[in-house]
């Protein structure tokens, strides 16, 4: 099982390595959509669930969703968006797109222990 953090900022990802790693869990890393996509492709058994930033090069978050939604071979992925977008608005497009959860930045430590947690266990959209 293994955890893939999507987002462009090397920082995010670190923080979010550091809770990963210390829930005793694989984590995989992707700085853009395009490597997120390659990544689950060739490990879409192992991956349980895909933390998603909304904006970032080439392709935003949401084309990524709406492409992991779109394959039947990714429909056990659960993806929960993390990302600077807190508006309303966004988090309903989000979870309409297939995203099971939503945890909007800047988050702590134990918040984002607590949604990965609570994504893990998940039923599939």
């Amino acid at each position: 099982m293994a955890i893939l953090t999507v987002d462009d900022s090397t920082t995010i990802r670190r923080i979010v390595k550091r809770s990963v790693d210390e829930m005793g869990v694989e984590i995989l890393e992707a700085a853009d959509g395009a490597s997120a996509l390659k990544i689950i492709e060739e490990r879409t058994s192992d991956i349980q669930l895909v933390l998603l930033d909304w904006n970032m090069p080439g392709m935003t978050g949401l084309e990524v969703l709406k492409v992991i939604k779109a394959n039947p071979a990714y429909k056990d992925i659960v993806v929960m968006m993390l990302t600077s977008e807190a508006d309303q608005s966004f988090v309903v497009e989000a979870l309409k797109a297939g995203a099971q959860n939503y945890l909007t930045k800047p988050f702590d430590a134990k918040m984002l222990t607590l949604k990965i947690q609570e994504s893990m266990t998940m039923t599939k959209a």
